[in-house]
């Protein structure tokens, strides 16, 4: 078995994300480097599904991993957010596609929300200048990237909803599931009324799993 993988290489950063698996991206310095992180968070990928009814056996070589498409990153490459996404993320998303997307999407939530369930109350390592977020602070970033993840959709104009920072966790999550459905359906136009074009739903779940997995393993890492 192997698995598709896309490559975005930015001037300083390389990010490999496997094609048909939201949320297992990672980074390196170059293509190899990123490559190789891939494979070497498999099983902590594989660990965020179980229980998820998604199977995933994670692989064992790079050799399992077949680079099918090359994209040219960004300075948000750099910065250190997957910015491009692949031409599979234009395919249509069928109702069998849709739920297996909202079940890997749940399962990351919920690795995000036990990981901070075990750190609350216990230190995080900063970095060697004191830097790194602290947990109230990692969590309300992921929500507020979550809302404008959703903005980017178009769902709130499209349910005539205003975008607030003031909605809590569970409504921002509650948004993007219901975000996902309307756009995958083709309920949500795919261009805006200013002319720009919006996400489609499958690189909406690839960059929100992204997203919640980054700092779901950041916390883990960063536990004392």
């Amino acid at each position: 078995m192997t698995f598709a993988v896309y490559i975005e290489a930015g001037a300083k950063r390389t990010f490999a994300g496997a094609i048909d698996w939201p949320g297992w991206c990672r980074a390196g310095k170059d293509e190899a480097s990123a490559l190789q992180a891939l494979l070497d968070y498999g099983p902590r990928f594989a660990d965020v599904l179980r229980g998820s009814g998604v199977p995933f056996t994670p692989p064992k070589s790079l050799s399992e991993l077949r680079v099918v498409e090359r994209l040219k990153g960004s300075s948000g490459t750099d910065f250190g957010a997957p910015q491009a996404h692949p031409a599979a993320d234009e395919r249509r998303m069928d109702s069998a596609e849709l739920k297996r997307s909202e079940s890997l999407l749940r399962a990351c939530w919920a690795a995000l929300d036990s990981t901070a369930a075990t750190a609350r109350g216990k230190a995080l390592r900063t970095g060697p200048r004191g830097g790194g977020r602290t947990l109230e602070k990692m969590l309300e970033h992921v929500r507020g990237a979550e809302e404008a993840y959703v903005a980017s959709l178009g769902w709130w104009q499209f349910a005539g909803m205003p975008g607030s920072t003031d909605k809590g966790t569970a409504d921002v999550r509650e948004a993007a599931l219901q975000a996902i459905r309307a756009s995958a359906t083709g309920k949500i136009p795919a261009i805006g009324p200013r002319g720009g074009k919006r996400w489609p739903p499958r690189y909406f779940v690839r960059r929100a799993a992204w997203h919640v997995l980054d700092h779901a393993w950041e916390i883990e890492d960063r536990l004392e």
